[in-house]
């Protein structure tokens, strides 16, 4: 039987900014923006889902007189992510 997939995790741009957070310490709205080529509407709402479910921590302020949010995992973030990207591997060597 198949391991159940997170549906937290299981949204393109949801897995897309977790796959981008988890490999740096912080990166800012623009950056996810950019990276993963989302409307800033959608990208504001999956980050908010996201820190809801206690994946990320979302810090808002000012660069200069710029306002700048900065996402981070959390460490049950990293640890769902871990869990997703496992079951992920058992549906893709479930062939072999």
């Amino acid at each position: 039987m198949f391991p159940k997939l997170d549906p937290i995790l299981h949204s393109e741009l949801r897995l897309a900014v977790m796959s981008i957070l988890a490999g740096a310490d912080e990166a800012d709205f623009t950056y996810l923006k950019k990276q993963t080529g989302a409307t800033s509407g959608n990208l504001s709402v999956q980050i908010d889902k996201l820190a809801s479910a206690g994946y990320i921590e979302v810090e808002k302020g000012f660069k200069g007189k710029m306002p700048r949010t900065a996402c981070r995992i959390t460490p049950a973030g990293q640890e769902a992510f871990k869990i997703y990207v496992e079951a992920l591997k058992e549906y893709l060597s479930a062939d072999k």
